[in-house]
Parts: C-alpha cells; structure tokens; sequence
C-alpha cells in the first residue's frame, strides 16, 4: 500500500481533528514541500487561527482529476460555512466551489499522483462541530489530572495542533553549565554571533576591555567570572543535506564558581536540555560533579562538550572516560579531533563520517568534506563501533540491530542518540575550541537534533484543590496559564521577574495570579532578554521563557489565570555556611543599605540577612566569601554604601547526646492574671541530623490542641539559637506526652514559654555538641607543589579522600573543616606561585573538635557576661 493511501485509510478509520490528520499524514509519508498534506498541514494552521478553528475531519479527499501535469483533490463540506466568502476568510489560495448548499474546497498539487492511489479511498464527510478541538483538548486536560501517570508524552504531542507544533517543535531551551573556566561564556559568545545575534566577538578577559555579552555587570567584566546567570535568546538556521531548518534557543549562560550555585540551580529548574562544557586537559572536575548532580534532581538531558582543543595536553578521550566514570552516565563521542594541541583543526562526524571544518575569520563558514583525513580512519571506525555499542547498551531498537550483527543507518544512529539522551540515559560528546572559533556549529546542530522540545519533557504541578496531587501540564496555548518565577533581577523599570510558561500563554495586560497568596496582579510588560537587554512582546506561548514587569513575588513562585489552583516545586536551595557582621560605615545611608539587603535576598535565596538582638548587629550569611564580597562590592557600587564587615563566622550547629526527660512546670499567680503551664516528655537524637522534630503522644487531653500548637511554636523558636554557643540546633527530636493546665492562668504564651524553658534545660543535660560544617575541597596545583600542597592541608586538619596525577598536574579531593580555611587562597597562591585553585562546596556538618568546642562555649559565655554588664 502507497504512504498516502495508507495516511488516508488510517484517517478514515479514526475521527481525527483536520489538524491532527495533516500532521500525522505530514509525519508518516515525509513528503516533500508541495505534498498535497503539506497543503494541508498548512491550511489546518490557518484554520486553528480562525473561529472556525472547530473542524473535524471526517471526510477524506474527495476525488482526484488529473489535469496536465498537476493532480487536483477536493475536500468536501456540508453544513456551517454556506458561503464561499467564509471560506475565503479562512484560507486564501483555495478555491471554493458552490453546490446544492456545499461549499467544496478545491486544492490543486503542483506533486502528480496516478488516480488509482485515491479514488478507491471511502469517501467522508467534513462536518463542523462547534468547540469539538477544545473538547478533545479538555479531556486531556482532565486526564493529566485525574492520571498523569497513564498520560504519555507521545500522547500530548499528537494532540498538538499543527501550528503550535511548528512553533514548539523548534524551541530549545538550553543552559551552558560548567566547571568554573572551562569556557562557557566563550563559547556562548560564539553561539551568539554564528546566530547573528551579535555582530562582533568580545572575550572574557579581551584586551579592548569590553568583556563577553553574556557578562553584563561591571564586576564580571573585571573579575573576569560569571556573577549572575544570563538569559538571551537566538535563532539558528540548520542545514543538511540541503535542507535548512530554523530553530529558536532560548539561553541561559550559568556561573562556575561553587559559590553562586543558585543561579545554576534555578537555571536548571527551567531549563528542558542542557550543554556539558568539559576541559579537555583537566576533564571532570569538582563543580562539573555538581553540575551533573543538579542535572539529575532536574531531570535534564544533555549534550556535552569537551572544549579547549587546543590547549597543550588536550584528550578529549579521557574526558570521555571521566563521565562514563565519575559521573556514572553512558557517553560516547559523536566526533573525532583532526589533529590535536595547536595543530587542532576540526573534526570528524562519526555519523556521517564527513570533515568538517571552520574558515573564514572568526570561523563562521562550515566547510564538509567526504574525504576523512587518512590517518584517522582507524579512529573514526573505532570510535564509530564504540558509539553504537553504546547505544546498544541504552537503547532496544540499536540492541536489536547490534545483535543482529547489522549495521544501522546514519537516521537509526540519530534517533537512537536522540531517544536515549531525552530518556537521560546516554550523553553524545561533541569536541572543539570555542576560543579558537572551531567546531561551535556542529554543537549547536546536535542541540536541535539531540535535545528535547518542551512537549517532549514530563512537567508536573501540584493541585491544591485535591491536596497537592500531582497534574501533569499540558504544553498547548489553548490551555489555562501556568508559569514559575524562577529569578528575581532590579532594573531600571523596576522588578523584573523572568517566567517560564509551561502550560497555556501569557499575555501583556492579562490579570495573574501568585499561587503562594493568592495575590491578583496585572502583566503590564513582557519582554524577551539579551543580557541586559531587552525585547517587548505581546505574548509567549507555552514552553517558552520571558521576563515580565511590574509582578511583585518571591523566586519560586508559581503563577496562574485564576481558573486552576496550581503550584510548581520550586527549586533546591542549599543552606548558607558563613556570615559576618555588617554595618554601614555612615549612619545617613542606613536607608539605601537597608533597601539593598531587601533586593538582594529577593533576588538570591541563598544570601540571607538576620539581626542579633544580642549583639544588636545585622547579619549576612551566604555560600562562602567570595559570595559575600560580591555582595558588598555591589553595595558600594550600585547603592553608594560603604560598609564595615566582621570576621567571618562558620554557620555552627548544636545538637543533644543522648535522650532527656523533663518534667517542667511554669507557674507565675500574683493575685492578677497569671502564667501556668506544666510540660512534661522527653528529647533525643532524632533520626535524621538534617532536621528537627516535634511530637505530641497527649492521651485524655492533659493539654488542648490550641495549646499543643503553642508548644511546637516554642520548640521551633528554641531551634534557632540553641544554648550551648547561640547557633542553630540540628537532629533533635522532642516528645510531650502529658502536661497540666489551669482554669484561668494558662495561654498560649504560657506554653510556649514553658516548652521554651524545658528545651533549654533538658539540653543542656543531654551531653550536648558543637557540629561543624565540613567541606568537599578540590585542590589543583602543578605536580612540583604536591608536597607543599599536602602540607597546606595536614595543618588544616583535612581529611584527604582521593588524588589523581595528571602528565602537568595533580587534583586533591579532601573533606576540610571551614574554620580551617579561612585565608587558604592566599596560602595556596603563595605555595604554587599563583598556579594552583580549588574549590569548596558544603558536604556535611560532622561533631566539632573538643578543643575547638571548649574555646566556642567560652567564647559565647564571655559575650553573654558582657552583654549583661552593659
């Protein structure tokens, strides 16, 4: 049977939407551009443009009458539009025929096809029925609801009408995420001018001192760091084989540095794929394990690639090995270097197994060739089988070729490649230089090719109607809007909240509403950003990301149109682990330092501000020092506030030892109103060390229900400054099994400050300790400062995991106490004549040092008797 008359008998059988028909017939036959369903496909987009948007195909063609060299086929229709002029307004370029109360629509294909394929078809009828798409999309809607487990994707997709197909079909949303240097922003730059997005190429460190697009703030340029993750967006035009298809990436370009995880974290959030930037000379290193670990609790597919080829040592291999390795993700490369170092030329396409180079001046035109270098044969075919047995290993329909000892063709490697990624499974390694201008556009041919469109990613909400069950979003513009806010920025019209819309479309004017407070509020602007730039829009569909003004919320909030009652799980925030105290040095800018410290924890979650009664000073805590100068730099700059910052303080924990009854009574009668509230239970280690737990096991109602809500809100309250050195208190458990109230005297606040009071004691009874935060600590240095480096950490205490020798280098995993490395950069720089770096990333808070405890808990008893001398 012929692909089309095949197409028309699997319509006839099924009431398909005209929509879904031309889409479907467009996909199974793969006709070319003047395919008669091609025409239809188009005509379908119109119509879901128009009122009459309602159709149901349930007529096939009609009949074909051959004319010349063209074929023509003519649908019919027999009831709603009785005039040829509504059909004209539905369409132009079809040619509308009346009779007996009929309006034929006549298409004429330029494609000639014998008559016998159609005219044995059944004949059906076009029908109108009102709203009859909207049904069809509603039901889904309510099963995403009712079950989204049993709702498949490849199900959401084929309900997609064929405008929005084209459009979201194209859509990529990506980030760039790496360890810190490994050359993301250079090689976003490079994405930015191969798209024409921008006209010339700046780099991070250049010498005209204009610094990478991408890093917009004054402190980027000049550190030569990613502070903030940047948005833009940008078209690319991909071309094969003699086609071009054009596809739209909206970007996101994230920091390195251990530091400003956030911004990475919430990238990702939003983020539907993702592009791995390794090093080719040091390969996986410590944040690019953070990097994978936040790719995973996202659920992002990626891409990787194994940048700076032309760097002395470069082996993409090993970097290869790494993944497979260290990060425990299937990866294979997709692509061969032709010569490596400073001889680093291009590269070879496994799949094709094609040259490809770069020429021109900044490398913007891609030249193929059929001819691979001689050399590299062997590799390329090496390389070649190594990919698709590991594919084999990640995808059936490979595994069933592979095992039937075939070979699979260039379109069943792509698809299997492409399956397996968006199924996270497998990573294709792309390799390049984005500092040399080589091998960019190959990359971003395997983000349209490899990485998912947002139909093609499982989005989940939480209904609060139906307590927090889980819905699954449907990605069509017919739908009611869903949207996160993911990213909080100040600007010079206000608050600029970036929103990714996941269901329905986001219109300028519309009325919103905050999900966390219920909270309507009206979208005045919505923009598209280029850095620091922007581009005012009418609308976004779903699956896309904008920026919109005048939306006062949280980072993490989730917006509707009112008709759902959704909420989206917003994303991980780790724990600060070190504050210092601050003040502004003139008391006259106390009013623009306090407008800073309420941005900057909008916009971060990560950075929090408090205030010590005690020692009446204001508190910042963040995720490390660099953290928390970048946040004073840009108080100085942005708010001309000059201020005087503490020593940095570890964020310590306390905790208990062992299981303490009590028995507490509080008990204050004067003759007036008075306080009474007896407490009585015990306290322990709980299970987990991360959190704290309140219990209530009253039997016969010892104590009422309103005031067992005041004494979990004395428990929390006793939580935040424990009694052994003032900081917070992790792992302990708090049981009240019986108590005792009185008639008159007991309240609320009697047991809060009963609970409050009993906490206090039995903790102190308890054996209680100091916990300290312990970070994971990667040192890099040239292999001559081995030694000294080991030394550097022996007298810090650490505890040293692992090592690895590199043919330049070595790499140091260790476990360090943060109170230890205050000042270690200046100690490193100063062993390995500024050539080493590392990192740090919180891992776990272990029991202090006894020694170190003693000096904490006379540190806090001294601050105490001060203060009460005052």
């Amino acid at each position: 049977m012929s692909p089309l008359r095949s197409a028309l008998s699997t319509a006839s059988r099924s009431l398909l939407s005209i929509r879904q028909f031309a889409l479907t017939s467009f996909r199974q036959n793969n006709h070319a551009s003047t395919s008669p369903f091609t025409q239809l496909r188009n005509f379908s987009a119109l119509m879901s443009q128009s009122r009459w948007g309602g159709l149901l195909l349930r007529s096939k063609i009609a009949g074909g009458i051959k004319n010349g060299s063209k074929s023509t086929y003519v649908l019919s229709q027999v009831s709603g539009m009785k005039t040829r002029s509504s059909v004209k307004r539905l369409c132009d370029g079809c040619k509308p025929v009346r009779r007996k109360n009929r309006v034929y629509i006549i298409w004429i294909s330029a494609l000639p096809l014998r008559a016998k394929q159609i005219t044995s078809s059944p004949l059906r009828k076009w029908h109108q029925v009102r709203n009859a798409s909207a049904a069809a999309t509603a039901s889904l809607a309510e099963q995403a609801a009712a079950d989204p487990e049993g709702l498949s994707q490849e199900e959401i997709i084929s309900n997609i009408d064929a405008e929005e197909w084209k459009r979201i079909s194209k859509v990529r949303n990506i980030g760039i995420a790496a360890h810190i240097d490994s050359g993301k922003t250079t090689a976003t730059e490079r994405v930015l001018f191969y798209t024409g997005r921008i006209n010339s190429i700046h780099e991070v460190r250049g010498r005209d001192s204009v610094g990478a697009k991408m890093d917009s703030m004054d402190l980027e340029r000049e550190k030569g760091i990613t502070i903030q993750s940047a948005a833009t967006f940008c078209d690319w035009v991909k071309k094969e084989d003699g086609k071009e298809e054009k596809y739209h990436f909206n970007l996101i370009d994230t920091p390195g540095h251990i530091d400003f995880t956030i911004e990475v974290e919430r990238a990702l959030r939003v983020l539907d794929g993702a592009v791995m930037i390794l090093c080719a000379v040091s390969g996986v290193q410590s944040q690019t394990i953070t990097v994978d670990r936040q790719m995973k609790r996202y659920n992002v597919p990626r891409i990787s690639f194994v940048n700076k080829m032309d760097r002395m040592g470069a082996n993409p291999f090993k970097a290869i090995d790494q993944v497979n390795n260290k990060l425990k993700l299937p990866a294979a490369a997709v692509q061969v270097p032709i010569g490596a170092e400073d001889e680093f030329q291009g590269v070879v396409d496994l799949i094709r197994m094609k040259a490809i180079y770069n020429e021109g001046p900044r490398g913007e035109t891609i030249v193929e060739k059929d001819e691979i270098p001689e050399h590299l044969k062997p590799v390329a075919e090496e390389r070649r089988r190594i990919l698709i047995e590991t594919l084999a290993d990640v995808d059936d329909e490979i595994a069933e070729i592979y095992l039937d000892e075939r070979e699979p063709t260039n379109e069943q490697i792509k698809a299997a490649i492409r399956r397996a990624t968006i199924a996270l499974k497998f990573t294709p390694v792309f390799m390049g230089s984005a500092l040399a201008d080589k091998s960019i556009q190959p990359m971003l041919d395997g983000v349209c090719d490899y990485l998912p469109n947002p139909s093609e990613v499982t989005n989940l909400a939480l209904d609060q109607k139906r307590k927090e069950a889980q819905v699954k979003l449907l990605p069509y513009g017919s739908q009611p809007f869903v949207g996160l806010a993911f990213k909080l920025e100040e600007s010079n019209f206000g608050q600029l909240t970036y929103i990714r819309v996941y269901q329905g479309t986001l219109r300028k004017g519309a009325n919103v509403f905050n999900a966390r407070n219920d909270k309507k509020v009206k979208v005045p602007r919505i923009v598209r950003m280029h850095s620091n730039e922007m581009e005012e829009v009418q609308e976004i569909g779903a699956g896309e990301i904008c920026a919109v003004f005048g939306v006062e919320c949280a980072s993490g909030d989730t917006f509707t149109d009112g008709q759902l009652a959704y909420t989206m799980s917003s994303m991980f925030v780790p724990e600060p682990v070190i504050s210092l105290s601050i003040k502004p040095k003139n008391n006259k800018d106390s009013a623009n330092f306090s407008k800073a410290m309420a941005r900057f924890q909008r916009e971060d979650p990560t950075f929090r501000v408090s205030y010590d009664a005690e020692s009446e000073q204001t508190i910042i805590s963040g995720m490390g020092e660099l953290h928390l100068d970048i946040y004073v730099e840009r108080m100085r700059r942005e708010y001309k506030v000059d201020c005087e910052t503490g020593q940095p303080q570890v964020a310590y924990r306390e905790t208990i030892g062992r299981r303490v009854e009590f028995d507490h009574l509080l008990k204050k009668q004067s003759g007036g109103p008075g306080d009474y509230a007896r407490v009585v239970g015990w306290m322990e280690p709980s299970e987990s060390l991360e959190e704290n737990k309140f219990e209530e096991q009253i039997v016969g109602g010892a104590i009422s229900e309103k005031f067992l809500f005041a004494c979990e809100k004395g428990f929390n309250l006793a939580t935040e400054k424990g009694p052994l050195i003032g900081h917070k208190v992790l792992g302990t458990k708090m049981v009240i099994n019986d108590g005792a109230t009185h008639m008159t005297d007991s309240s609320e606040m009697s047991f809060k400050n009963a609970t409050q009071q009993a906490f206090r004691k039995a903790f102190m009874e308890s054996q209680p300790h100091v916990l300290e935060p312990l970070m994971k600590t990667v040192v890099t240095a040239p292999i001559e400062f081995q030694g000294d480096v080991i030394g550097l950490l022996n007298k810090r205490n650490a505890t040293i995991n692992d090592s690895e020798i590199g043919v330049d280098e070595f790499t140091v995993y260790a476990d360090c106490s943060l109170n230890g490395m205050f000042g270690f950069s200046s100690h490193l720089r100063a062993a390995t004549q500024g050539k080493g770096e590392y990192t740090m990333e919180f891992s776990h808070y272990e029991k202090a040092p006894g020694q170190l405890q003693k000096e904490l808990v006379q540190k806090y008893l001294k601050a105490q008797a001060d203060r009460h001398k005052k």
